[in-house]
């Protein structure tokens, strides 16, 4: 069971990564987003930093279904994600060796500016 102590060591070991303040936790390659905590939006109430909850960043709608559609209890999205190549993953459903994987996709995707600068 990972959780969002695993997320911040994880991405924090990667080339490049930077750190942005936020109520829970925000990581950034090449100033692009990679992993951070899903911002809960209800209807009528504040939103809700859910650090048990990750959203990652996953290159594109193919994957992004392969994963909805492949882990159902892993990974889900929301409408106002859609269009977008993310997904929330549920940090107590993986274990740290399927964070680190997940977390280092979501951030070699995202370096490639990074890394050929």
């Amino acid at each position: 069971m990972a959780d969002a102590d695993d997320v911040r060591r994880l991405a924090l070991a990667l080339p490049h990564v930077v750190e942005i303040d936020s109520d829970g936790f925000d990581f950034r390659v090449a100033n692009k987003g990679f992993v951070w905590s899903y911002p809960e939006r209800r209807p009528g109430e504040r939103r809700l930093i859910r650090t048990d909850i990750a959203v990652l960043f996953v290159g594109d709608e193919a994957e992004k279904q392969a994963l909805l559609l492949g882990e159902p209890e892993v990974f889900f999205t929301t409408p106002s994600y859609n269009g977008w190549p993310l997904v929330m993953l549920r940090l107590a459903e993986v274990d740290t060796e399927r964070l680190a994987e997940l977390v280092t996709d979501a951030w070699r995707m995202r370096s490639t500016d990074e890394l050929d600068s």
